[in-house]
């Protein structure tokens, strides 16, 4: 039975545990129990569905490691001791056979052999996860079945499973991000062991160009980021300036002065932005801004690139002008009317109590919406190749053509360099000094938001 169906039966005994759960609860006309049916409904199906979803994860993780050693040890003597790589390749050949992807003309009789002995062992894995699953599903539901008594306190239980359950989520959260850090961290100390991190943070030439032969011209070696954070910076502050003024002076209007009419209509097709592709995005800066640009520039006597950061900066900023004025809309409107009241109260007008009592006290969630829009621009990789391509230019000119930190990881994550290369680690290199810009923009909005905080708490 495939894991989808396995999955899908566990669903669908999942909702009988809870209506059969539910309904032993209403049965008992006359007994007064502690807890609504809906809570022992939610018991039972939270035994059945836990414990066989718990299994079904471990024997999904342990099932491809399990089957790889028994197929592996059935090869002959003489294919074991080659190398491992090589029995990777052969294990892989092995795969490809039973999914019908084999492309040599004819595989040896050993592989044959090991696809065979592959299919069995994933067949009789599959009927045992089936069968594990289903029966311990079936038992822990009838198990939980019988606990459902007037004493039985199911809204305690339900409740303490679900704060537990919600513990867990945060808890892997917080490991998934210390997880990605020090991956990122151990392979960017590989990158430094071969560069001077004086030359990577300080260095003025980006040239990630290592030979791959001895014999290999052309390959430069340079390793200085100054120039892709030059062209982050530029980039990322043109887009702000687009987008936090418009944004935010959008968020004032559609709060404080316009009707429901105007703002029924007007908010939805500000975040019609947000859902728009980037490579669409893309698309209009490199086929209509940028040459607009060239065009205005050229009436005026400048020298514009037709892939310049000033055409690249006002798409995106176009395009994150929904995440500061959406944002910043909600926490507009979520200043107490009373401030408000007694700001009109005191002689105050519209415009000078948005201005002195309304925004300091939405200051905040400003702060915050303006911190995920920038961080927003800081990641954006698609428009940035599409209209400011990928020169690594330190310069602080908007009219030419720059590239960002994250458009350099995509590109130097590609191509035939080997993996150990400077070249391609110098893109962990690269994602940790973008790890830590981050989190000092976001330790210095907390501050922001911390100080506000007290002063209207």
């Amino acid at each position: 039975m495939p894991s989808s169906t396995v999955l899908a039966v566990l669903l669908a005994m999942t909702l009988l545990a809870f209506v059969l759960g539910r309904r032993r609860s209403l049965a008992r006309s006359g007994a007064r129990f502690h807890s609504l049916p809906t809570y022992y409904g939610s018991y039972v199906a939270i035994w059945c569905a836990f414990p066989a979803l718990a299994v079904f994860c471990l024997w999904q993780l342990a099932e491809p490691g399990f089957i790889r050693s028994q197929v592996i040890a059935s090869l002959p003597a003489e294919v074991l001791a080659l190398p491992e790589a090589e029995l990777g390749l052969l294990y892989n050949d092995i795969r490809n056979l039973v999914e019908g992807n084999f492309v040599t003309a004819e595989p040896s009789e050993e592989v044959v052999a090991a696809a065979a002995r592959y299919e069995s062992l994933s067949r009789i894995s599959d009927l045992g996860l089936a069968l594990t699953v289903l029966l311990l599903g079936t038992a822990t539901l009838g198990w939980a079945f019988r606990r459902v008594n007037p004493a039985f306190r199911a809204r305690n239980r339900v409740e303490k499973t679900m704060q537990r359950l919600l513990m867990v989520a945060s808890t892997v959260a917080i490991f998934t991000t210390i997880g990605i850090f020090f991956s990122v961290l151990f392979e960017a100390f590989r990158f430094f062991q071969q560069v001077s991190p004086l030359e990577f943070m300080f260095g003025l030439s980006w040239s990630p160009q290592t030979a791959i032969r001895p014999d290999q011209i052309g390959s430069s070696g340079a390793f200085g980021a100054v120039p892709l954070f030059a062209g982050t910076l530029l980039i990322s502050g043109i887009a702000m300036v687009v987008a936090v003024p418009v944004g935010l002076m959008s968020a004032i209007y559609l709060s404080e002065y316009a009707n429901r009419r105007v703002r029924a209509v007007a908010k939805p097709m500000l975040e019609v932005l947000a859902g728009i592709p980037t490579v669409v995005y893309g698309y209009f800066a490199a086929l209509t801004v940028g040459p607009l640009l060239r065009q205005f520039g050229e009436g005026f006597g400048l020298d514009v690139s037709s892939e310049s950061a000033l055409g690249a900066g006002l798409v995106m900023g176009i395009m994150i002008i929904p995440f500061v004025s959406s944002l910043s809309d909600d926490v507009i409107n979520a200043v107490p009317q009373e401030l408000r009241d007694g700001s009109f109260g005191l002689g105050a007008t519209r415009s000078e109590t948005i201005r002195k009592v309304v925004l300091p006290a939405a200051l905040p969630g400003i702060v915050s919406s303006v911190l995920l829009a920038a961080s927003r621009a800081i990641g954006e990789t698609m428009i940035v190749v599409m209209a400011a391509g990928l020169a690594a230019n330190l310069t602080a000119n908007p009219f030419e053509a720059v590239t960002t930190v994250t458009v350099q990881i995509v590109t130097l994550l590609v191509g035939d360099q080997e993996f150990d290369s400077a070249k391609t680690l110098a893109a962990f290199a690269l994602g940790l000094l973008l790890f830590l810009t981050t989190l000092l923009l976001n330790i210095v909005a907390l501050g922001v938001v911390r100080r506000y905080r007290e002063q209207y708490e």
